[in-house]
């Protein structure tokens, strides 16, 4: 959840630009800011976390690009915006790694050390 000070400079000088399929809601400043770049952010829908931008919106928000890009046609091999899970109980964990058991399976060999 976005904090009192940034609910009320949105309340008070922010004009909706639009929202992703999370539900986040994207803003940008009422009025034209003199000698600087127009501020632009996000209020997250939940916990804020910036891995939950999805890429077309990042894009605007960073300055990429003018508008976001919502109305560019997905390609049939981009996957829908998921958020970073490192750190939760839905991160990916390697074969052999300490919290999945820290057992792997044998060198088979194939494997030759380094030497100078």
């Amino acid at each position: 959840m976005a904090t009192l000070g940034t609910l009320l400079y949105t309340w008070a000088k922010g004009k909706l630009v639009g929202t992703d399929a999370e539900g986040n809601r994207y803003y940008t400043e009422r009025s034209a800011a003199k000698g600087r770049r127009t501020k632009r952010w996000v209020i997250y829908k939940g916990k804020a976390e910036a891995s939950r931008v999805a890429p077309e919106w990042h894009a605007w928000l960073h300055y990429t690009s003018d508008k976001p890009l919502t109305d560019v046609a997905r390609q049939p091999w981009q996957k829908p915006h998921q958020s970073n899970k490192t750190g939760s109980p839905e991160a990916y964990l390697p074969p052999g790694h300490d919290l999945a058991g820290g057992k792997r399976d044998r060198a088979t060999g194939d494997y030759e050390a380094w030497q100078p």
